[in-house]
């Protein structure tokens, strides 16, 4: 029988002497595993596609926006990503004919990236796919999905993200 490592890690924490701080410890590994797993799902499926789920988030976001555009600091702000990191995520997604990056009339400072209809369509197909292959069954019962969600909704709270 093949015993759960962070169970066994748990274990330990209070074999050592840690017992007030196992429990966090087991939380807190367990949701940076369960992460890493969902993640491998996410990239199988995107990877084929020639996206990763930064780039990925850029597009959906473009997607629902008025206008299939957003100023580029705006999209740093709603992905609570570094400004740097939307920059890479859209440099990409313009070498892949799928976002532009156009001049605001208004304020020429500005630069807004803008879905094209390459990009509408690549998003709209990895939606697809990541509902058919990982949102739909993301590993737990429906009833216990929600009751996560909400539990680590209360978490990133906690830690001050909400």
């Amino acid at each position: 029988m093949t015993r759960d490592p962070i169970s066994e890690a748990h274990r330990q924490w209070v074999a050592h002497g840690w017992a007030g701080a196992a429990d966090g410890m087991a939380m807190v590994t367990s949701v940076v595993r369960a992460q890493q797993l969902l993640m491998e799902r996410i990239d199988a499926v995107l990877r084929p596609r020639g996206l990763t789920f930064a780039r990925y988030e850029v597009l959906r976001l473009l997607s629902f926006s008025r206008g299939a555009a957003m100023p580029m600091s705006r999209l740093g702000s709603l992905l609570q990503v570094h400004p740097t990191s939307v920059t890479s995520a859209v440099d990409r997604l313009v070498a892949q004919g799928y976002v532009e990056r156009v001049r605001s009339d208004e304020d020429k400072r500005v630069v807004r990236a803008v879905l094209t209809d390459a990009g509408r369509d690549a998003v709209e197909e990895a939606t697809h796919a990541l509902n058919r292959k990982v949102f739909e069954t993301p590993g737990l019962p429906e009833g216990d999905v929600r009751e996560l969600t909400d539990r680590l909704t209360g978490l990133r709270a906690g830690l001050g993200d909400v």
